[in-house]
């Protein structure tokens, strides 16, 4: 079959195309971080929720997932096992924590500011745990507590 210049480069163009798209459905969902570095995890998921479970899944090193320092903020986690998962310096500010597991997960320095958290577990082996006082009133306000002066 014989192709004009025009139908060639049309054709070219296609191939482009197409190669562009394969590429991005390969990618999927990028996790990135909350401050200037890098991409945290890359996904074959095509949403921040399932990224974020696959991420855990992956058991990305010995204690869950490495997410720390991700941006999570305004993510929908519901439900989502996230156990064990490391959250340091996450942001997580307005992510829908409802029903979550996040037991033993590592959530030090975190920002959890207007994150719904109705009947997250954050229970476990407990004790091992520890807040700054300074972090009390946001971790009470998290879970729906107001607290009084």
């Amino acid at each position: 079959m014989k192709l004009t210049k025009q139908e060639a480069l049309k054709k070219i163009e296609e191939l482009k195309k197409y190669v562009s798209d394969e590429e991005t459905k390969e990618k999927g969902y990028v996790i990135k971080s909350r401050y200037d570095k890098p991409d945290i995890y890359v996904s074959t998921k095509d949403n921040v929720r399932d990224a974020v479970i696959e991420a855990v899944k992956s058991g990305a090193n010995l204690r869950g997932a490495n997410l720390s320092e991700a941006d999570l903020s305004e993510a929908d986690l519901s439900e989502a096992d996230l156990s064990r998962a490391d959250l340091r310096e996450a942001d997580l500010r307005g992510a829908n924590l409802r029903e979550a597991d996040l037991r033993g997960a590592d959530l030090r320095g975190a920002d959890l500011s207007g994150a719904e958290l109705d009947s997250a577990k954050f229970y476990g082996s407990g004790g091992t745990v520890k807040l700054k006082k300074t972090q009390v009133e946001d971790f009470l306000n998290a879970l729906g507590f107001q607290v009084e002066e």
